[in-house]
Order: C-alpha cells, then sequence, then structure tokens
C-alpha cells in the first residue's frame, strides 16, 4: 500500500502535460514557482491520502517479548526478552527491499510477505553476541546464517559488514542445524512473531510515509523564492 501510495506520488501528476516549449517562453522564477506549486500540491494530496488510511488491528507481540521503546521512529531493534542471563533482540526488514526482484512483484503479497529476522543474543560480561540471519514466513522460519559478532547498540550490527558471517548455513552438517534451529526456538524465536511483526512493520512504513511527505513538503516550502514585488 505505502509503496504504491510512493509510487503514484511521482506518476500520476501531469507532467507530460507541460512541454518544454511552454517552459523555455518562461522566466526562470516563473519555472522555479510552478514547479514548487505542482510539487507541493502533489505531496499535500498524497499526504491526506495516507493520513486517512486505517492502521491494521493492533496485534500483541507473544508474551515473552516486550516492544522496544521508541522502536517505531529508529532504525534498530523491534522486540527484546530475557532467557536466563540472556538478553535477546529481533529486529526485522523486508526482503523485497534488500532483494528487489524485476520489478514486475513488487506488489505481489507473497514477496512482500517475507522478512529477515536478525537475532541478537548477548551475555552480560561478553563483549561479542550470537547473531542468527533468518527468513521470517507466514508459516515458517529458517536460518540463512550464524556468527559471532562484536556487541553493538542500536542498529549498527546490522551495518557490520566486516565481521565473518559464518559458514553457508545449508552447507553445515543436518544435526547442527537442527541443534540451531532448536536454540533460537528455546528462546521464542519461530514463524508465531510473523503476525504481529508483520502488523508492526506496516504500521511503521505508514508512519515514516506520512512524515516523508510532511517534511518534505514543509522544507520546499520554506525555501520558496520570495515573489516579485
Amino acid at each position: 500500500m505505502w509503496k504504491r501510495a510512493l509510487r503514484e506520488a511521482t506518476v500520476r501528476q501531469p507532467w507530460s502535460t507541460i512541454t518544454s516549449k511552454s517552459w523555455s517562453s518562461a522566466s526562470p522564477p516563473s519555472i522555479s514557482a510552478a514547479v514548487d506549486t505542482l510539487l507541493l500540491r502533489s505531496l499535500k494530496e498524497h499526504y491526506l491520502q495516507v493520513s486517512k488510511t486505517n492502521p491494521p488491528p493492533k496485534v500483541n507481540p507473544p508474551p515473552a517479548f516486550s516492544i522496544i521503546k521508541g522502536a517505531l521512529d529508529g532504525d534498530g531493534p523491534v522486540l527484546i526478552r530475557t532467557f536466563g542471563n540472556e538478553e535477546i533482540k529481533l529486529s526485522i526488514m523486508r526482503m523485497a527491499y534488500i532483494a528487489p526482484g524485476d520489478g514486475e512483484s513488487d506488489e505481489n503479497d507473497e514477496d512482500m510477505n517475507q522478512f529477515f529476522l536478525h537475532v541478537d543474543v548477548s551475555k552480560p560480561g561478553q563483549d561479542k553476541s550470537l547473531h542468527f540471519l533468518c527468513g521470517l514466513y507466514t508459516d515458517a522460519l529458517g536460518i540463512h546464517s550464524v556468527s559471532l559478532r562484536p556487541k553493538l547498540d542500536g542498529a549498527d550490527f546490522l551495518d557490520d559488514t566486516t565481521t565473518y558471517s559464518g559458514p553457508h548455513f545449508v552447507e553445515l552438517d543436518e544435526r547442527m542445524r537442527d541443534a540451531f534451529h532448536g536454540f533460537i526456538e528455546e528462546r521464542g524465536v519461530n514463524e508465531n512473531l510473523f503476525n504481529f511483526l508483520q502488523a508492526w512493520l506496516y504500521l511503521k512504513e505508514h508512519r515514516s510515509l506520512v512524515r516523508w511527505f510532511k517534511t518534505v513538503g514543509t522544507y520546499i516550502n520554506e525555501n520558496r523564492p520570495a515573489k516579485n514585488s
């Protein structure tokens, strides 16, 4: 929905009806004012459209997990829990944003409902944490990689490209793969997280899109050149 709204914000406006000849006959200030006016009108229309969209029904996270304060407005972890002396944090993103297709499947519900789930397991007194990169689907969760990384705050661990990410998970012995799946399953990391994380990500994208329309419009409006007297 939000991806479609962004696309419409750029393609539904009547740019094709304004010929290069009509621009060349106007003075530079007139061109700038016309462009600003057209763009501001488009931003306002889409801001109002998206603002009126009803949010999805509220979904609570699994009982063992808590929502991290400020997660909706940040890029870091979403959920946190403790397991014994461990602290477990979960971060989520859409696969479609990391590995986009050929453009023809952008609106495919199946593509948009496949997530990368980052699971960070840390222990007190340790300067590293165990990091799982997983694929989360409506009815399954699969591990892509397991690595030991420096313990980082916020979304920093998502940008860490220097740490060895471990062997290809599918190349590990089957018993080891099953043991790793059992490890995260015991800590409540499974497909039961899907409904909450899907709703949460939907709400986050909605808030981000509304904010984008508003802040871009405000910036353009505040920096418009003064009208000639």
